[in-house]
């Protein structure tokens, strides 16, 4: 167990003994007097694990001083020689917001989620903030300050309202694991959303119009993507990690992994003519690829790529493209547009619900279980309508012409 002291320069964290950085090798001695040196306490847990903690601020938010950091010292080593679970919820206390991101981002089940990326960033933006403050010094106000910030830096109040509720969502799964408080949560619990519920719900779709004309201006890869997702409904992140291992080409269906849909549960969907014909042409061109929808034979890792090649085949087509543009489409619609689609076609609710992966209510979600043949039916009669309204906008396109 020892104290370490960070140079205010160069961040070198290194013996308190020492009179100049032994990085930058400026006078620390000099930085300690103005009260400018940050100090550690760096001792192992009972586990063999090695930790470092950043001994605090002053009531005057300067650094606190070598005394402090050797009475921070001598505390954890006495609660050391004690019961681990007493130096553990101590540990909590001392934790700051971005050593519970690293912690959380490392967890298996957060690495499996389809939404990594979006989880990361929005801690990290969290953490712009709060990263330096101590989890347990967490207070609503706090909260609210940083609504109000991100507010006057143009983010809308989805934007907000998501980052909260990461940074919720990583509070929660800590508390339940004993590693913070109560009152952690309970700040989070009594801030307030931004943005009324279902105040920015989208009613925008992609009539078969729009459709027929983004087909014709998309770059291949995306052809391929606008096919699978008009005739399925599956979600960007769906579509960016198929793989042929989840095609059942037998039963005519993609079974997708619980670990791969945002609501964590395996999915079947089936497939139609339209989806078994593309999949057997880049099966037939691409024999060795792993992932099904790829760009350039690489996998589209991004979800950002994605809508870029979107925007750009709108702008061909002469489409509006943009989520806060008046008549605007972006690519999530096509999702609203299959279910709307469904609808029309005298698909039932349960089976439209299953199909895109929307959870089931009450007690349906315990006593209704259709099988693949019914999900192969219903899929044939919205299959069936949709052939329909493509002629027919083909026969009104060869009149006109």
């Amino acid at each position: 167990m020892s104290i370490l002291a960070e140079c205010p320069w160069c961040h070198r964290k290194q013996a308190v003994k020492n009179k100049h950085c032994s990085h930058c090798e400026r006078d620390l001695d000099k930085a300690k007097k103005g009260g400018k040196v940050r100090f550690w306490v760096n001792y192992r847990l009972p586990g063999g694990k090695q930790r470092r903690e950043y001994v605090g601020n002053d009531p005057n938010g300067r650094p606190a001083g070598i005394e402090e950091a050797r009475a921070a010292e001598g505390k954890r080593r006495a609660q050391k020689k004690e019961k681990p679970g007493i130096l553990e919820r101590a540990i909590a206390e001392k934790m700051t917001f971005s050593e519970l991101a690293e912690w959380y981002l490392d967890l298996t089940a957060v690495k499996k989620l389809a939404s990594y990326s979006r989880v990361r960033q929005g801690l990290a933006n969290f953490n712009r903030q709060f990263g330096e403050v101590l989890v347990g010094d967490l207070k609503p106000l706090d909260l609210e300050e940083y609504q109000n910030k991100r507010e006057s830096e143009g983010m809308a109040p989805a934007t907000i309202d998501m980052e909260l509720c990461l940074a919720k969502t990583m509070i929660t799964k800590a508390f339940d694991n004993d590693m913070v408080e109560g009152k952690t949560v309970k700040a989070f619990r009594l801030v307030k959303r931004r943005l009324k519920k279902a105040a920015n719900a989208r009613k925008q779709i992609i009539g078969i119009k729009e459709y027929l004309l983004l087909m014709e201006a998309a770059a291949p890869h995306l052809r391929d993507i606008l096919t699978v997702a008009y005739h399925t409904g599956m979600r960007t992140g769906e579509l960016r990690t198929l793989q042929w291992s989840h095609i059942d080409r037998e039963k005519g269906v993609i079974r997708l992994p619980a670990d791969l849909t945002k609501e964590s549960r395996a999915k079947v969907i089936p497939l139609n003519h339209h989806v078994k014909k593309l999949l057997e042409e880049n099966r037939r061109n691409t024999p060795h690829f792993k992932f099904v929808l790829t760009y350039r034979g690489k996998p589209i890792t991004s979800e950002g790529g994605l809508n870029k090649s979107f925007h750009a085949a709108c702008k061909r087509a002469g489409l509006t493209c943009g989520r806060d543009i008046p008549g605007g489409i972006i690519f999530h619609d096509i999702r609203r547009t299959v279910k709307t689609h469904m609808l029309a076609a005298g698909v039932d609710k349960i089976y439209r619900d299953l199909i895109l992966g929307h959870s089931l209510q009450g007690m349906d979600a315990h006593y209704l279980s259709p099988s693949e043949k019914d999900l192969h039916q219903a899929m044939s009669l919205y299959t069936a309508w949709l052939d329909g309204q493509l002629k027919n906008v083909d026969h009104i396109v060869d009149q006109k012409s």
